[in-house]
Formats: structure tokens, C-alpha cells, sequence
């Protein structure tokens, strides 16, 4: 066989290629159907006065009527119920949900604590093709934070070889236009470091501050340690509701 052409010619890229289109599809109807769900739960938990007991009695019926289906517990109800909350009104990613993995879309919800964080990883990783432990990896060691602080732009380890990232320029020069004035004063950053291995909490300083203006700041900024216990407060707060 050696030296040969393959037998197959091009019918394993199209067997491959098909597949991958296969698999996208059932991620996107499975998104749909989660994000149904989940509003279908979170209108009629306010119908009804009986709290907990409503997505236990919803559960218990799905199991009567498929035994044995995998994911409409009641844990996985109470996520349908927050996905679909999480993003129900945000115009900018409704019709990017169905381009990533439900389990990536579980891990922004639990780890991301803002619009603007969610918006970054979701883009991301409809860019980059992440799977659940590579975004995992890049929330927990503060990518986020350390890219919009960053004036190098920093790049996600796997695409660290990239001479361009679009996205990235886009989100940061949308964050400039957002957050500077004309003679708007030296700015100071705050970081908060999300993940839950590493609670960290550093001040930025912009590098035009002489050293006195970064005395008289530091004089007026809350004490580190009290923004520590706070941060660990909010990582400590469940943000999907478990058994």
C-alpha cells in the first residue's frame, strides 16, 4: 500500500467534516431546548407560591413520562432556569448561545460574575473552539481580568503564537472608549482575580502618576484586606442552584 493513493480519496474529510456538522447541530438543538425550558420554568415559578416544590413536581413528571433521561433533575432544571434568566434580556449574545457547549455555557455561568465577563468568554470561545476544561483553565487563572488591564494585550496560552487577535483588540479598544474621558484624571485599576485557588486583590496604577499622586490614591482606596473578604464573600455565593 505504500506509495499508493488511498482508496478513501477525500471521503474521510467528508465523512469527518459531516460528523462535525452532525454534532453542531445536536449542540444547537440541545441549547434551544435547554433555553426553552429554562423560560418555560422561570414563567411558571412565578405563577406559583410554592417555591421549590414546583421544579421538584416539573422533575418528577419528565422522569414519569422519559424514565431514565439524563440532565432534567432538579439541579439541572435550576440551571435551565438560570441560563435562560442569565441571559433573557442580553441582545448581544441571545444569538451567539447555540455556537458553544452547553457545558462551557455551565462553567461561564458559575465562574463569570459579570455581563461583560460572560460576553468576553462566550466570544471567546466561539472563537477559539474551547472545550469545557480549556475555558475552565482560562476563567480560573484570571484571563479576563489580566487582559483587560493589560496594555499587551495578552493572548489565551493556546493561541499565544497569533500575531493578531481581532477579538481581543475590538473588546479592549471598546472598554477604552467605555471607560476614559477627555482630561479625565490618571486612572486607577482594581484587580479581583475570580478564581477560586487564588484570592488576590492588587491595585493598578497608571505609570504617568508620579510617585506622590500614587501616595494620596493609596490613602483613598479601601483596605486590601477588607476587599479580600468581600471577594471571597462573592466566589463563595452559588450562582446555580445544586440539590
Amino acid at each position: 500500500m505504500h506509495g499508493r493513493e488511498s482508496a478513501a480519496g477525500n471521503l474521510i474529510q467528508i465523512i469527518s467534516q459531516s460528523r462535525q456538522n452532525t454534532l453542531k447541530k445536536v449542540n444547537e438543538e440541545l441549547i434551544q431546548m435547554y433555553w426553552q425550558v429554562g423560560e418555560y420554568l422561570s414563567t411558571g415559578s412565578m405563577k406559583v407560591s410554592f417555591g421549590d416544590a414546583y421544579i421538584d413536581t416539573v422533575a418528577e413528571e419528565i422522569q414519569n413520562a422519559f424514565p431514565g433521561i439524563k440532565g432534567f433533575n432538579r439541579r439541572g432544571l435550576y440551571r435551565m432556569k438560570k441560563f435562560y434568566e442569565t441571559y433573557a434580556d442580553d441582545e448581544f449574545v441571545t444569538t451567539l448561545l447555540s455556537q458553544i457547549s452547553w457545558s462551557n455555557h455551565l462553567a461561564i455561568i458559575s465562574k463569570a460574575r459579570t455581563p461583560e465577563e460572560r460576553h468576553f468568554y462566550i466570544t471567546l470561545c466561539i472563537k477559539e473552539n474551547y472545550s469545557a476544561r480549556e475555558l475552565s483553565r482560562q476563567i480560573d487563572s484570571g484571563y479576563y481580568e489580566r487582559c483587560m488591564l493589560s496594555k499587551e494585550k495578552l493572548l489565551p496560552d493556546p493561541i499565544k503564537g497569533l500575531k493578531e487577535n481581532p477579538f481581543l483588540d475590538f473588546y479592549l479598544e471598546a472598554l477604552d472608549r467605555q471607560k476614559k474621558k477627555e482630561n479625565e484624571n490618571p486612572s486607577v485599576g482594581m484587580i479581583l482575580c475570580a478564581s477560586k485557588d487564588d484570592e488576590v486583590v492588587e491595585y493598578a496604577m497608571s505609570r504617568t502618576l508620579s510617585p506622590m499622586m500614587v501616595a494620596e490614591y493609596q490613602l483613598q482606596l479601601p483596605d486590601k484586606n477588607i476587599l479580600q473578604k468581600k471577594l471571597q464573600e462573592l466566589i463563595n455565593m452559588p450562582l446555580l442552584e445544586d440539590e
